[in-house]
């Protein structure tokens, strides 16, 4: 699979910090406190905090959106998770359909306190459960038609704006025909205030130097047709922020301030703004929040390959 390069200047977007690696040999950048991917554009931070924000994120998600899956998919025999994460929507699909091959892949692979779910301890994971290492972006190591239902959600900080395409591709072609394929995607709050659109601007700047666009998600569904897909269908859905939108609304201002939180160094080692600013803006984002009607936007979109 072909897509555009990540370039010198991307990796060298985080000015300053030292390079780890993990258990599993993956390069990261550690910078402010927090540890960065070192070898793909992925913008979010790729550590314990990450971990309980994608968890929490989950939650705040299944909730809003009542359920785990919007596709009119019907007892599938397989499923693919691209960009796992933590693998728990992977795991929970496996619980929800006992019957049906689960299979999670991310450039990263989870650890075993991040990938239980209710019923299910670290060594205990569903029996049809499987977590297979990889990264989208090099092509997927499945065969033309491997799965009834293949989803992937939130990838917008990891996927560089012209691979967008390729990727749609790429997931039409492990779809067998009449399968569904779903994408969820975000973008920036709107209608936060000043302060909030003061950091919006920043953290866009800094994505776009690392070849990612966070202002992409509403052509999710333009890009599932790009493929050829057909019945596609789009939501899009406006979480309210801050307490006005109640509990929903309390966990949405939560997630918002620790994506902000996590690519603070992203940003400031870029000299996009100094510590001392980021740090203002945020504190006067979280004294703004209530003020404004404020809202966490998501795209969805789902349509099945063509074929029989």
């Amino acid at each position: 699979m072909a897509w555009l390069p990540w370039s010198r200047k991307s990796k060298d977007s985080f000015k300053k910090g030292q390079i780890v690696r993990d258990g599993s040999g993956s390069r990261y950048v550690e910078v402010g406190g927090r540890r960065h991917l070192a070898d793909a554009p992925y913008v979010l931070p790729r550590d314990d905090q990450e971990i309980n924000r994608l968890d929490f994120q989950h939650y705040m998600l299944r909730y809003a959106l009542r359920g785990n899956f919007a596709a009119p998919t019907d007892s599938p025999a397989s499923i693919l998770d691209v960009g796992s994460g933590t693998g728990r929507w992977a795991m929970e699909m496996a619980a929800y359909f006992p019957d049906t091959n689960v299979v999670a892949t991310d450039i990263v692979t989870p650890s075993a306190e991040s990938t239980s779910v209710p019923g299910f301890g670290p060594e205990k994971r569903p029996e049809n459960y499987t977590f297979v290492s990889g990264n989208v972006l090099n092509g997927l190591s499945f065969a033309d038609g491997s799965f009834d239902y293949v989803h992937m959600r939130l990838l917008i900080f990891a996927i560089p704006e012209a691979a967008w395409p390729t990727v749609a591709r790429e997931l039409i072609r492990v779809t067998r025909p009449g399968g569904w394929i779903e994408l969820v995607e975000t973008g920036p709050q709107q209608n936060g205030g000043p302060a909030m659109d003061m950091l919006v601007d920043w953290i866009t700047q800094a994505s776009e130097r690392r070849g990612v666009n966070p202002l992409i998600g509403p052509q999710v569904a333009e890009f599932l047709s790009g493929t050829g897909a057909i019945n596609v269908k789009k939501r899009d859905i406006a979480l309210p922020v801050g307490e006005a939108g109640g509990r929903i609304g309390k966990m949405a201002a939560t997630d918002i301030f620790s994506v902000m939180t996590g690519v603070k160094a992203l940003v400031t080692s870029q000299g996009i703004a100094s510590e001392e600013e980021y740090t203002a803006a945020l504190n006067q984002a979280r004294a703004d929040i209530n003020r404004y009607q404020c809202t966490l936007p998501f795209y969805l979109a789902f349509g099945q390959r063509s074929g029989h």
